[in-house]
């Protein structure tokens, strides 16, 4: 993959994101207290954990899919659940968001945005296997974005 693929999806991820803040609340059903609470939840969780996993990769953290040269393959802490807890992350604040808007066209922006991260994630996993010896095994124990989903066959 090269740089300006990387960073191309890095900023449509965030694009969608944003729409997903700046696109007009729909009316599919009610946003009532339980609705708001649960988009709460999810936005705050989705923060939380994307704090926490970026925090575990010190300096290996960049937003770019293209591992860094003097990065080093994490493996535990919310590593141990998922290969990609940033990308669970911001899964979590989009579906959170999607939540809140009530509308189609969040919904649409959602899915896109779970597309995206997939694609980036695959292309990731691909330049990952090639730089670490056991990335193999443990992409066939532990779920992409969710625990258990997601494996890979060594």
């Amino acid at each position: 993959m090269r740089s300006w693929q990387a960073w191309s999806l890095v900023v449509i991820q965030f694009v969608f994101i944003a729409l997903l803040v700046a696109l007009p609340a729909g009316a599919l059903y009610p946003v009532g207290p339980v609705v708001t609470v649960l988009s709460m939840v999810l936005v705050g969780g989705g923060i939380a954990l994307g704090m926490i996993a970026g925090a575990r990769l010190g300096g290996s953290l960049t937003p770019s899919p293209i591992p860094r040269d003097s990065g080093q393959l994490e493996t535990s802490g919310v590593y141990q659940l998922v290969r990609h807890p940033i990308y669970t992350a911001l899964l979590l604040v989009g579906l959170g968001l999607a939540v809140r808007g009530a509308s189609v066209w969040h919904v649409v922006v959602c899915v896109a945005l779970f597309a995206l991260l997939e694609v980036k994630a695959r292309a990731e996993e691909a330049m990952l296997m090639q730089k670490y010896e056991g990335y193999a095994s443990y992409a066939s124990r532990v779920g992409r974005f969710f625990p258990g989903v997601g494996t890979i066959r060594d």
